[in-house]
């Protein structure tokens, strides 16, 4: 919902005039408004609008037609706005924008911003990376200044330019993930934000690059670990990008977030932040140590001051993890990271398979409705799509509508596995949706799982772990207290093994070759879903 009415108010003032981009309508609705002869005469009428306005026409809704606010339901909106956007598409334009205020008693009146031309198709080379670092290394602020092209003032005011909450900011800390973009043009030259505190230009951004470079920013500070598994594990991320501080050096931290990126077998980069701060002796001997601490996992790492961001580009992988130095504050390195990102392949993405979308984020918007929002695992999803959403927790599935979908805030037609976006779904309350949730086609056959087999490997454990061990599982972007059944009674720090698991509160929806990490106090694993035939532990037993 919009606070300023400005833009209500200028509309109405113009009026709807017969050369003019203004059109006023109360509502419009599928059963009259898309019958075969209305339907092409609405198309004409927003084809003249957008051509009146120079490529971009406003419609103003829940009003009359001399413009006096008449007021609509939420639900009434939302299908105007379904109507009109099937209008726009038929008369080669797309809506741009919708802006919201409240009418009456419970209704609505809006504008809708109709741009000429089809809505977005995203770009193929999209790629998505995943940050991570403790506390106060820097990670964030890097993402800030990367994307906007603004130095920092040395106290982490470029982190607040990610999409981060208000509280978040104040406090300098982050609780939850964050998402930044920026791009590249034609040429390979950076397209940044100029004002990321505005919708419109990180939309700007995505409409104007050849090729886009998503962040999804974790949380570093240690009670919030949870939260940065989720968003490693969780998101169809091509790269990972650990921050270590030259000040500070690898934490314990450090190393926790470094297992979970190769746990899942992500290709890395280590930037070491911060370099402004510290004396030139004291980044190489950070260095040194960041390079001990991959090879004692046994990685291989490259520094880019002894080789080029070509190098490092061809040679990243899922064993050798390259080098950079960089400031925030002096700009150092970030010229190449630009190079480097711009380089970057696209990691092999199941663009082919059946639509796959496990939600990670739910929120509401004054005249859409219900939005969940995640990476797209695999397959396209297309504005109109018929869904299921589940499991519920009965185990039922929810068939609902893709309303439309964005991306970064750009409404986009369609979107494929890789993309981070957000999609209205028709059908549901928002209340209704709960992370680690699934949107799959309607045609699906889907089927919740309670109880599956797994392998695991065990990667600390003070002690054994025994038949009902309740670590949190995390699996794409559920998190799940779930009880433990290993194949011969135990298993023992270090063991490779076969365990039946089954969460304890509710059915998921899971697959064969999926991996998961597992985590309870200083206890941590991996895994892969074996099977999910199985009725799992018949009784929990305590340790």
């Amino acid at each position: 919902m919009s606070a300023d009415r400005a833009a209500l108010e200028q509309a109405l003032a113009h009026g709807e005039k017969e050369g003019g981009h203004i059109e006023f309508k109360e509502r419009l609705t599928r059963g009259l408004h898309l019958e075969d002869g209305r339907k092409e005469s609405l198309v004409a009428q927003l084809r003249h609008r957008v051509l009146s306005g120079d490529g971009e026409a406003t419609y103003v809704v829940g009003v009359t037609d001399d413009g006096g606010i008449a007021g609509i339901s939420q639900e009434a909106f939302s299908e105007t706005m379904d109507v009109l956007s099937l209008l726009a598409e038929e008369a080669d334009a797309h809506i741009d924008d919708v802006e919201t205020w409240p009418a009456g008693d419970d209704g609505l009146v809006g504008t809708a911003t109709i741009r000429e031309g089809a809505m977005l198709a995203a770009d193929d080379g999209h790629i998505v990376i995943g940050t991570a670092g403790h506390v106060d290394h820097g990670k964030s602020t890097l993402v800030g200044s990367l994307v906007t092209g603004e130095a920092d003032d040395g106290n982490g005011a470029t982190r607040g330019f990610l999409d981060v909450q208000p509280h978040e900011i104040e406090r300098g800390l982050s609780a939850d993930l964050s998402y930044a973009v920026y791009g590249f043009d034609a040429t390979g030259e950076p397209i940044r934000m100029d004002n990321p505190h505005r919708k419109s230009d990180r939309a700007r951004v995505v409409e104007e690059s050849n090729r886009l470079v998503s962040f999804v920013d974790t949380v570093g500070h240690e009670p919030w670990l949870r939260t940065t598994i989720r968003g490693l594990v969780g998101q169809k991320l091509d790269y990972g990008l650990l921050a270590v501080a030259a000040d500070d050096g690898p934490t314990k931290t450090t190393r926790e977030h470094l297992g979970i990126l190769l746990a899942t077998d992500l290709p890395t980069i280590v930037t070491i932040t911060k370099v402004d701060a510290v004396t030139d002796e004291r980044v190489a001997a950070v260095e040194k140590e960041v390079e001990s601490m991959l090879r004692d996992v046994q990685r291989s790492p490259l520094r880019t001051d002894r080789y080029s961001i070509e190098t490092a580009a061809e040679e990243l992988s899922e064993t050798v993890v390259p080098i950079l130095r960089t400031s925030a504050v002096r700009g150092d390195g970030m010229d190449d990271l630009d190079r480097l990102f711009g380089q970057l392949p696209k990691r092999a993405s199941d663009d082919h398979g059946e639509f796959r979308m496990y939600i990670d984020r739910t929120y509401s918007v004054t005249g859409v409705g219900a939005v969940a929002s995640g990476t797209i695992n695999a397959g396209h999803v297309e504005a109109g799509d018929e869904l299921l959403l589940g499991p519920m927790a009965d185990g039922s599935f929810r068939e609902v509508e893709a309303r439309s979908i964005e991306m970064h805030y750009h409404r986009v037609d369609a979107a494929k596995a890789g993309r981070i976006v957000g999609i209205a779904l028709k059908g549901v309350d928002e209340a209704e949706i709960e992370r680690g949730m699934v949107l799959l086609p309607r045609h699906a056959e889907p089927r919740a799982t309670r109880s599956f087999e797994a392998e695991v490997m065990v990667l600390n454990h003070p002690t054994r772990i025994r038949e009902g061990y309740e670590p949190v599982v995390h699996l794409e972007t559920l998190s799940e207290t779930a009880i433990f059944a290993p194949e011969g009674g135990k298993l023992l720090p270090g063991d490779t093994g076969t365990t039946t698991i089954e969460f304890k509160f509710r059915p998921y929806f899971i697959e064969e070759g999926q991996r998961f990490v597992f985590r309870e106090g200083a206890s941590k694993g991996v895994g892969t879903v074996v099977s999910t035939d199985t009725d799992g532990p018949s009784t929990p037993a305590d340790d």
